[in-house]
């Protein structure tokens, strides 16, 4: 086991368990998909403290895992997780919220080899699952796509796309997060962007098809929104951004985006009807679209010589707050695309964040966990802690009062004191 330098691996689990457990079954929040409960990345919720001081951040509970870059899943009382295991199968498992008990594991073939020009970051399942009630979607890496129950584990359906829809095994796998809307689920995979009934894993409809392979199956994940009065997926593939119709997957219009080796990568981020990403190998860009009466037009707003990477940023009072290509990170101004700060110090090469109000939690790549104020005018560092002397690649999850940390082979869960 690791060496912690936050707090000690005390597991008081007397009366700080039955504080938790209560709240855990009251109006606990949860982080039951991509990005938190909006998939935009926002805790909305007790407010953090203004230091990461190991008496204010205590762990509770550590568990080992194999190695990973799927996000943990957050509910009431449960916490899932997704590993590959001896580069054979993949892995799910739900552990108690407050104790760290593991309650049941689920496990199926699974693994590939990803690019030879990828593989120094690992070929393990990159997929975040979501969770809608007592189904968990998890996403494997062979291009398939697994109902769980959430109580027992047990698969309810699961589809092969590579089988379904008979496109080649995307290079990279799947690594889209799946996205619950109302009885649907809808997917990056299979080549394109679908939508299949949540309860038996039937294709609804199938759009911008691709055909797999090294263009396939996008990094990006999806977002519904609602743009100019309609609900709309947004959806970025690997070489453009689209809107798609809810209920028939037509393209309400396409917005070609260039990156080097179709790295299209940032969950799109909506601002004032216009739309925000940054592409490894292009530029970072706000499109703007207007509603003609007969469509809606798509039209460059702005762009910068700035290249974000993997990290999709945080907006705070019109700002994002954006990692790069270059690990630096910088400011943006949303309604003109100033670059208003590029920090000095450069970080790892991800960063998960989230905000709340005008703090951000950081998590950088290299196992450090950084709090910071989202001051336009310059970088502001507020504190820091190493939390991890492993990678830490997938998505920070913060509910209530607790972080979850998945670390490339294990999950640590601390508590706000």
């Amino acid at each position: 086991m690791k060496n912690f330098r936050i707090g000690t691996a005390c597991f008081v689990l007397g009366a700080y368990a039955a504080g938790a457990a209560a709240a855990a079954s009251s109006n606990s929040q949860a982080w039951p998909q991509w990005r938190g409960p909006d998939r935009d990345g926002i805790h909305v919720g007790e407010a953090w403290p203004e230091s990461l001081d190991k008496r204010r951040l205590t762990l509770m509970w550590r568990q080992m895992l194999d190695a990973g870059y799927s996000s943990p899943i957050v509910t009431t009382d449960r916490v899932f997780t997704v590993e590959t295991l001896a580069q054979k199968e993949e892995v799910v498992r739900a552990f108690d919220r407050v104790t760290g008990k593991q309650l049941w594991k689920t496990q199926w073939d699974g693994a590939m080899k990803v690019p030879f020009f990828a593989r120094a970051n690992g070929s393990w399942a990159r997929c975040t699952p979501a969770v809608d009630g007592n189904r968990l979607f998890v996403g494997g890496m062979r291009d398939v796509l697994a109902c769980l129950d959430t109580q027992t584990g047990a698969v309810e359906w699961k589809v092969d796309f590579v089988e379904r829809n008979k496109t080649p095994l995307p290079s990279f796998g799947f690594v889209s997060s799946p996205l619950v809307h109302g009885d649907h689920v809808y997917v990056q995979a299979g080549g394109g962007f679908m939508k299949l009934d949540k309860a038996t894993g039937e294709t609804i409809w199938k759009s911008m098809g691709d055909g797999g392979g090294m263009y396939g199956s996008a990094f990006s994940s999806p977002v519904i929104e609602e743009m100019h009065g309609e609900s709309v997926a947004l959806v970025q593939a690997r070489t453009e951004l689209a809107a798609i119709d809810l209920m028939t997957g037509r393209p309400l219009w396409k917005q070609p985006i260039k990156a080097f080796r179709g790295m299209n990568i940032l969950t799109p981020i909506v601002h004032n009807d216009g739309l925000f990403t940054s592409a490894y190998g292009g530029r970072t860009s706000m499109f703007e679209t207007r509603d003609t009466g007969e469509g809606v037009e798509v039209s460059l707003a702005w762009d910068n010589k700035l290249q974000g990477y993997m990290s999709t940023p945080v907006v705070v009072d019109g700002h994002a707050y954006l990692h790069l290509r270059n690990t630096r990170m910088a400011c943006v101004k949303l309604g003109n695309g100033e670059i208003t700060w590029t920090s000095k110090e450069r970080f790892g090469k991800y960063m998960s964040m989230v905000a709340q109000g005008d703090k951000i939690l950081a998590l950088d790549q290299e196992g450090e966990l950084i709090l910071l104020k989202a001051d336009p005018k310059q970088l502001r560092i507020m504190d820091r802690s190493k939390v991890s002397d492993e990678e830490t690649w997938a998505h920070l999850a913060v509910a209530d009062r607790q972080l979850f940390v998945r670390e490339l082979r294990g999950i640590s869960v601390y508590e706000w004191k």
